[in-house]
């Protein structure tokens, strides 16, 4: 049967992995914990960039309705740059 663990107590064995100088799949065997799960669960609680609200299952919306203008005339139209990290970027255009 899995094991639910919290933030806190995954941030524990995290700090126990780097401790114990095993390296993190020589310590998941010796802890019985899933390899995969503690090297997602090491990275999200890395990284400083990581959002509060990304692990809240709360969606987050931003109303991009003032961005559709419905005079043709008053420039090119908008343009959107979603950076989804990793170097991978969704870009949305729209021709005026």
């Amino acid at each position: 049967m899995r094991k639910h663990r919290t933030p806190d107590q995954w941030q524990a064995l995290v700090n126990q992995q780097r401790d114990s100088g095993l390296s993190a799949r020589q310590f998941c065997e010796q802890e019985n914990i899933g390899y995969a799960s503690f090297c997602n669960w090491r990275k999200r609680l890395s990284d400083p960039s990581a959002d509060d609200s990304a692990g809240s299952g709360e969606a987050s919306f931003l109303d991009l309705s003032s961005l559709m203008d419905t005079s043709q005339s008053s420039g090119p139209g908008w343009n959107i740059v979603l950076s989804l990290g990793n170097g991978v970027e969704l870009r949305l255009s729209q021709n005026g």
